[in-house]
């Protein structure tokens, strides 16, 4: 089920309305019907994803039984078999048939001609996220943070929550699992904000990211044939395509859970006034980075052990970071790029600056110098956007190439004009809208004015409902 479709926004109000008039006394009767609509909520694209879902969450509910015993020799093979289980379900999903594939052409670099079986199965929606939901739940177990949740109804609602099931945040279980296990009471300002927030992330959804949707498939489509101007707005466009697309899911995720009274952990704070990369990847999908780190680089040693190691480990969460989005070079080629972008900030000790303030934080309008940081920070990402959008590295590399005004001898001006003007359009509201927002991603702030508030809401809404495509997929599901 699509957050913007027809049949969630009539699901949400009715599992509302019984979660808070029909069971609101009982918290186990709560819970049951929460994991009852996540489990509709993702079934509602196939049955047999279901299977696989509970599967992963049966598996870790009794491996962390497993890992909590005393003797720390079993209690480690267990958690190697809760890692081998569940990157094994990515694997055959996700990846076999890219290594497959690979394998075949290293083989007839040799002269060893292999013709191995490849899957013809789709890859399940969410997968990534749910099963990095159930390792962090071992990890801690076993690193003595959490403990073993004896109601598998808890534990299957702090995997299969439906607001952030198929595309996050990754949540952990410290911080989600206790308000599955406590009564929760409707609050009036918590369910308020969830509303704004559910609205912000529509907008930012239906009508700026699908809004540029046309201009960048188009561009990375037939890139041949544009100008420089034209490759270069296709993609700029695509950054903020992929922004509105999933910090829309991630605000509409976090509004829905206010609705039933949970807070779930930020996953963007405005990453593009980000001043240098290490900030970008601080307020970009910070789940997943903050996954890498404590259950990756840490465990590799982080950078306790000098500087060599330091970029070593760096390198490594950033690589494996890329091809967690996908079984392709491209992916892993962003990756990279990324990591060539934050290791001169570690090597000169300065990826730690702005950690906690965001630009212009007590002032209305950055300093030239913050400008310009935040202009080149955006065109580097949207330079490494690149290889995450095209289907292929030729096509990334020819696309690049293009963009060269030297090089390139096409005359398109009047497409050029035409989606130079569009990317302004859709482009200059969501930046305006996080730069009055940018002190704390998760209350959004309304003018006092209440004529202007709902005047503010009413357009939104309009808009949301005017351009709702329930064909249109969030781009983060692929992955």
């Amino acid at each position: 089920m699509l957050f913007n479709s027809l049949e969630f926004l009539l699901f949400l109000p009715i599992v509302f309305i019984l979660y808070w008039f029909l069971f609101n006394k009982n918290l186990k009767w709560q819970n049951a019907l929460i994991l009852s609509a996540s489990y509709i909520f993702y079934g509602w694209w196939s049955y047999k994803f279901l299977l696989l879902l509970l599967l992963s969450t049966c598996l870790d509910y009794f491996y962390g039984f497993a890992v909590a015993q005393t003797n720390r020799k079993k209690s480690k093979v267990f958690v190697t078999l809760s890692v081998i289980n569940n990157l094994g379900i990515l694997g055959v999903f996700k990846y076999y048939n890219f290594f497959a594939t690979e394998f075949k052409h290293v083989f007839s670099l040799i002269g060893i001609e292999t013709n191995p079986v490849l899957l013809q199965v789709a890859l399940p929606i969410g997968i990534s996220f749910y099963t990095f939901h159930g390792m962090s739940y071992v990890f801690d177990i076993y690193r003595g943070r959490q403990k073993p949740v004896k109601n598998i109804i808890d534990y299957a609602v702090f995997v299969s929550f439906f607001p952030l099931l198929v595309a996050g945040p990754i949540e952990r279980a410290n911080h989600l699992l206790p308000q599955v296990q406590q009564k929760r009471v409707f609050n009036y300002n918590q369910a308020l904000q969830g509303c704004r927030l559910i609205l912000w992330g529509m907008f930012k959804k239906v009508v700026i990211a699908d809004g540029l949707a046309g201009i960048v498939n188009d561009t990375f489509s037939n890139y041949s044939s544009y100008d420089s101007m034209a490759l270069l707005i296709g993609a700029l466009s695509f950054s903020i395509q992929i922004y509105g697309d999933f910090s829309g899911y991630s605000d509409i995720a976090l509004g829905t859970s206010k609705l039933f009274g949970f807070e779930l952990l930020s996953n963007f704070r405005f990453p593009y006034f980000s001043r240098n990369s290490a900030e970008f990847w601080r307020r970009w999908h910070i789940s997943l980075s903050s996954w890498f780190k404590d259950y990756l680089y840490i465990p590799l040693g982080g950078s306790k052990h000098g500087k060599l190691m330091a970029v070593r480990n760096t390198m490594i969460i950033f690589i494996v970071s890329g091809f967690w989005h996908g079984a392709k070079w491209n992916f892993i080629i962003w990756g990279f790029i990324h990591a060539c972008g934050f290791l001169p900030l570690l090597l000169l000790n300065r990826n730690r600056l702005h950690v906690s303030t965001v630009v212009a934080h007590d002032e209305k309008y950055p300093t030239l110098k913050e400008l310009s940081q935040i202009i080149v920070t955006f065109m580097f990402v949207t330079f490494a956007w690149i290889f995450f959008r095209a289907n292929t590295l030729y096509e990334a590399g020819e696309y690049i190439k293009l963009l060269n005004p030297f090089y390139n001898t096409n005359n398109t001006i009047d497409t050029t004009l035409k989606n130079t003007l569009l990317f302004l359009l859709y482009s200059i509201p969501l930046l305006l809208g996080d730069w009055y927002l940018r002190r704390d991603e998760r209350v959004l702030r309304v003018p006092k004015n209440r004529v202007i508030r709902y005047l503010i809401y009413f357009i939104l809404a309009y808009l949301c409902v005017a351009m709702m495509n329930d064909k249109s997929t969030f781009i983060y599901f692929q992955f």
